[in-house]
């Protein structure tokens, strides 16, 4: 019998400590409401970018959001998220990739160099993901054209997505030699060789 009371004591006192707080239970209530008032969202509010930035030409019906995904290395495919938007609404749009230079950065083998995907019904944007293998360090670039067909003809656009391989630039492969003029301005000398 007095392990039963001892026990029921000790039950009873865990109780009694546990609901002992910083305050009343509405005080409680009121400051976990605050808490979470802070920390959701307003509705109004658009969410947080995440693309690393925004290619758009002025007067353009298309804007284009990258996000290059990873780091890029030498030899590896590296993927680039692209966020295509488009003021003509939700009508189709044709986008195709290309690369200017084959010995800078090829396309992975099963990456198609062009398609048609139209936005879903309550969205202005489409969403596509682009393998690409580099070949050299510096800065490449992917060309992305983006075009739609209207009742006028079509509307397209081409804009380049930055893709940076390892800490520096490519190093420029200078011609002839800087010599001065007899107005002291420096010119380059092309010679023969």
């Amino acid at each position: 019998m007095n392990q039963a009371k001892n026990m029921a004591l000790i039950i009873l006192a865990f109780f009694v400590v546990s609901a002992c707080g910083n305050g009343s239970v509405e005080e409680q209530a009121v400051a976990a409401d605050e808490t979470q008032a802070v920390e959701a969202p307003e509705a109004t509010a658009k969410p947080q970018s995440t693309f690393d930035g925004t290619v758009a030409k002025p007067g353009s019906p298309f804007s284009v959001s990258y996000k290059v995904i990873g780091t890029p290395i030498v030899g590896s495919p590296v993927t680039v998220e692209l966020r295509v938007t488009s003021t003509l609404g939700s009508q189709p749009v044709t986008v195709s990739y290309r690369l200017n230079d084959a010995s800078a950065m090829l396309f992975h083998e099963a990456q198609p160099s062009r398609i048609e995907i139209a936005p879903a019904a309550n969205e202005d944007f489409i969403t596509q993901r682009v393998t690409v293998v580099p070949q050299r360090e510096g800065r490449m670039y992917l060309n992305v054209a983006t075009s739609v067909e209207t009742e006028n003809g079509s509307t397209s656009s081409v804009m380049a997505v930055p893709i940076q391989v390892g800490t520096g630039g490519r190093e420029l492969e200078e011609n002839g030699e800087v010599q001065l003029d007899e107005n002291d301005e420096a010119v380059r000398v092309l010679t023969v060789e």
